[in-house]
C-alpha cells in the first residue's frame, strides 16, 4: 500500500520528533496541553516570517508587500505581519479596525470590495485609509461623504481588466464581474474624479487567486503593467501606487507543485524597469494573503470514536466542516479532494489503515478526510489538517448546529 503522506509535500514543512508533529518549536501534544481543549487552529509565527523573507529574497527590492487580511484576520497574526510587510488590504470595517490597531499608518491600509456601506466609507475616510473605488456610484458616494466630513478621501480605482489570470483557482477579472470598474470605462471615471474633491492614489488590478502556474502569473503581470501605463495617460495627477494583486497559490493536493517564486521575481525585475521609465513616481505593491499564511497553520481535532460500518473505518472527531469548510470540500465539490491530513501524535505510525475522518454534524458532507491512508488511530489521538493557515475558521459556517467555535493560537 502506497503511503499517501509521501504524496502530500506539505508535511515536509513541519518537523516530526518521536512520531509527533512539531509546531512553533514544541510537540503537538504539549501544545494541546497548553491550549487545554480541542479543536483549535495553531499558526506558526516563524513560518510566516520565513515566507515573507523568501519573498524579499526573490522579488525586486522595490516591490511593496501587502497582506490581504481576509486570508486570516486573527489579530495576533495581523499584528505579527504588520512588522514584516509594507501595507495591508481589508474588505470590511471589522478588518479595517484590526489593521488600524497595528503599527502601520492609515495610508498604508487600503479598503476594497463591492457594496461598502456609508458608515464604512465614513470610517475609512476619517481614518485616512485608501478606498479602492469599485464603481462610479461608489466614487460619488465617497466624494459626498468626504464633503460632509470636510476631508478629501484617499482613493484608488480598482480596475476590472479584459483579461483573466489563467490557471487560477478563483478568477477575479475578465468579462462581467462585480469587482472593480471595467477597464474601458476608466478614462471617463478619471475625468469625473478630477472634478471631485478626491485624493487620487493609483490603480488596483487584481485578476485571480490560488495560482501555481508561474508562467500564467508572469503573463498577467505583463498585461497589468501595460494596462496601468495606458490608463495613467488619462490621469491628471501621478499614479503613486499600482497594486498588481496577488494570486500566488500554495499546494494543497497530491501532485500540486510549489510556485516558482524566483521566476516571478526575475520577470517583475524587468517590469519594474519599464515602470520606472514610464511611471517614475509609481510604487508597485503585491497583495498576498493565502501565500503568506496558509502553510503556517494547522487545524487540530480529537478522535472521539472509531466506528466501523460495513468494513469501512470512520474516525469520528470533535471538529468538522463547521470549523474548516475548505477541508471538507466546501459543501460539496463536484470532485472532492483531500487536504493533507495526518494523525498528529502518530505521524508515521507503523500500523496504517485506510480511514475516513468525519465530524459531529448531522450531514454526510461533514468529512475532513475520505478514504485516506494514515496511522491507525485510537480514541483521543489527534487529527491534524495541514495547509490550514488561510481561509479556515472565518470562511466556515461556525453557527451550523451551534457547536462551540475552535480556539486560535499563534505560537
Amino acid at each position: 500500500m502506497i503511503n499517501q503522506l509521501l504524496e502530500h509535500a506539505p508535511l515536509a514543512q513541519f518537523s516530526v520528533q518521536n512520531d509527533c508533529l512539531q509546531i512553533g518549536g514544541m510537540a503537538l501534544t504539549r501544545l494541546v496541553d497548553r491550549v487545554g481543549t480541542t479543536p483549535f487552529y495553531a499558526y506558526d509565527r516563524k513560518k510566516i516570517t520565513e515566507r515573507v523573507e523568501l519573498l524579499r529574497q526573490n522579488l525586486p527590492p522595490e516591490i511593496l508587500l501587502h497582506y490581504a487580511i481576509k486570508a486570516n484576520p486573527m489579530p495576533a497574526v495581523v499584528q505579527h505581519l504588520a512588522s514584516l510587510v509594507d501595507g495591508m488590504d481589508v474588505a470590511s470595517a471589522g478588518e479595517m479596525r484590526v489593521a488600524l490597531d497595528t503599527i502601520l499608518t492609515s495610508e498604508k491600509i487600503s479598503f476594497a470590495g463591492p457594496g461598502k456601506k456609508v458608515h464604512e466609507l465614513r470610517s475609512a475616510i476619517a481614518a485616512g485609509v485608501v478606498l479602492n473605488i469599485e464603481s462610479p456610484q461608489e466614487m460619488e458616494s465617497i466624494a459626498q461623504q468626504g464633503v460632509d466630513l470636510g476631508i478629501a478621501p484617499k482613493v484608488a480605482i480598482r480596475i476590472n481588466p479584459d483579461f483573466e489570470l489563467k490557471s487560477s483557482g478563483i478568477k477575479m477579472s475578465g468579462g462581467s464581474k462585480p469587482f472593480g470598474i471595467d477597464a474601458e470605462c476608466v478614462p471617463d471615471v478619471l475625468k469625473r474624479l478630477d472634478l471631485l474633491d478626491l485624493d487620487f492614489v493609483g490603480f488596483h488590478i487584481f485578476s485571480g487567486s490560488q495560482n501555481l502556474n508561474a508562467a500564467a502569473i508572469q503573463e498577467a503581470h505583463e498585461k497589468i503593467v501595460m494596462l496601468a501605463i495606458q490608463l495613467a495617460e488619462y490621469a491628471t495627477s501621478p499614479v503613486k501606487l499600482l497594486n498588481i494583486g496577488g494570486g500566488f497559490g500554495v499546494p494543497y493536493f497530491p501532485g500540486d507543485q510549489p510556485l516558482d517564486i524566483a521566476a516571478i521575481g526575475v520577470n517583475l525585475q524587468r517590469l519594474i524597469k519599464r515602470i520606472k521609465q514610464q511611471l517614475p513616481e509609481t510604487a508597485v505593491a503585491l497583495e498576498l494573503g493565502r501565500y503568506l499564511v496558509a502553510e503556517a497553520g494547522i487545524y487540530v481535532c480529537r478522535v472521539l470514536e472509531r466506528k466501523v460500518s460495513r468494513g469501512q473505518v470512520f474516525l469520528v472527531t470533535d471538529g468538522g466542516l463547521h470549523h474548516h469548510l475548505a477541508a471538507s470540500g466546501n459543501l460539496g465539490q463536484v470532485i472532492r479532494k483531500n487536504y493533507p491530513v495526518v494523525i498528529g501524535n502518530k505521524v508515521q505510525g507503523t500500523a496504517r489503515e485506510i480511514v475516513s475522518v468525519v465530524g459531529p454534524l448531522c450531514t454526510p458532507l461533514d468529512k475532513l478526510a475520505d478514504q485516506m491512508v494514515m496511522a491507525r488511530a485510537s480514541v483521543n489521538d489527534l487529527v491534524v489538517v495541514l495547509q490550514s493557515g488561510a481561509y479556515g475558521l472565518t470562511a466556515s459556517p461556525t453557527a451550523f448546529l451551534d457547536h462551540p467555535p475552535p480556539i486560535e493560537v499563534l505560537v
